[in-house]
């Protein structure tokens, strides 16, 4: 499975600039009516900081590391609001007056509650995962979430008007996703998704804590965020990441993924062993003729500086192949291409989807939609997910 995401994302900037953590407080209100909005939902986007306001719309957030933050307040019936923020030393007041969002008439759907549990169970590998961390993630409130699968394109698509509330007890986060987009494709077998996330601190012992910091810490050595922030900092090798040019074409003799399943559900209905035997081996041709560059690429080849402080570029041809040398993958579980004579260790691909990709001192991609990821890296799912201001 393939899969790239993206969230609205922006730059931290390095908490040497000040000494102390900030605070942000203000008032929330409605634009037409001026009231204040209670119970409206503030925080800054894939990090631990966020709160409700009271009855009166006011918050505050205080202890934020510094740093530019992108501050959401999200509300039922109200459009979701955006201000990128910029948190130093001194406190800051704000005023954010929020827009009724107009009534929208959904596609309406017809189904039933076995398709719906189907649906669903689909929706949970593709966006929670299969891991052993994704074993003990559990949904608090699953129909918060809006599902259509398309039967002609098999594709599913997913969406939510209110957070979807996910406890991971691998990690130790309430993780509250408020999804602005998902779709998977069985047919191209990627998977993508946007939206506003934010992290909360589970309540545990100190022994628990500390297998949530274990496991958090599992979670990030050899991840995407680890890679992107050992590569700005000019330290792959230091911390066991070996990168190499993956050249690859289509290959000609593979069929279409849609005619090649078509086949098989067809001969497979009619109990028709010996086509479905021949179909099946027609679909283990490779997607792609593949040649890996055994000779190591640098970061100075692939990395590029903004004219932006703390924004970074990556740009390279054909694919770049990231292998972890810290993590072993002797069954090669990661389905990459992979020479016989190259060691098993976790191998993800990037692809990019434009020139080049932007990515911040977090060490996460802001550019949307701009990298696919193959291997390691799309294995990892919601249950491994990590906010921007955690550091092992």
């Amino acid at each position: 499975m393939r899969f790239f995401f993206c969230f609205f994302l922006v730059i931290f900037l390095p908490s040497v600039l000040w000494a102390q953590n900030g605070t942000i407080s203000g008032k929330v209100t409605a634009i037409d009516t001026k009231g204040p909005l209670g119970k409206a939902s503030v925080f800054l986007s894939n990090a631990t900081f966020g709160t409700v306001t009271a009855e009166d719309g006011t918050f505050t957030l205080t202890g934020v590391k510094p740093g530019q933050y992108n501050l959401v307040v999200s509300i039922l019936g109200y459009e979701t609001y955006n201000q990128s923020i910029l948190v130093g030393t001194k406190p800051q007041q704000l005023t954010i007056e929020m827009m009724p969002k107009p009534i929208q008439m959904r596609e309406v759907v017809i189904t039933t509650s076995a398709n719906w549990k189907k649906n669903y169970a689909l929706f949970i590998r593709n966006f929670i995962g299969t891991t052993e961390n994704a074993k003990l993630c559990k949904v608090l409130n699953p129909h918060a979430v809006y599902l259509i699968y398309h039967k002609k394109t098999q594709t599913l698509e997913a969406s939510t008007d209110e957070f979807l509330e996910v406890e991971n007890r691998a990690l130790g986060y309430k993780v509250r996703f408020l999804i602005k987009e998902f779709e998977s494709s069985s047919l191209t077998s990627i998977i993508r998704y946007q939206g506003q996330v934010l992290f909360e601190e589970l309540k545990g012992s100190e022994s628990q804590k500390k297998k949530w910091q274990e496991k958090r810490r599992l979670a990030y050595y050899g991840s995407s965020m680890h890679f992107f922030r050992a590569l700005y900092q000019q330290h792959l090798q230091q911390e066991g990441f070996v990168i190499r040019q993956l050249q690859r074409r289509p290959n000609p003799k593979r069929l279409p993924e849609e005619i090649l399943q078509q086949k098989y559900a067809k001969f497979n209905k009619s109990n028709n062993r010996d086509s479905v035997n021949y179909w099946n081996e027609k679909a283990q041709e490779p997607r792609y003729i593949e040649n890996l560059i055994k000779q190591p690429l640098h970061e100075e080849d692939v990395l590029r500086r903004t004219e932006q402080p703390g924004l970074f570029a990556l740009t390279f041809p054909d694919c770049l192949y990231v292998v972890y040398t810290k993590k072993s993958d002797p069954n090669n579980l990661d389905n990459v291409y992979r020479p016989l004579d190259l060691e098993s260790n976790a191998t993800s691909i990037i692809t990019l989807y434009a020139q080049y990709a932007l990515f911040d001192l977090n060490g996460v991609v802001i550019s949307p939609q701009s990298t696919l990821y193959e291997g390691d890296w799309a294995n990892d799912k919601l249950a491994e997910l990590l906010p921007v201001d955690y550091a092992p």
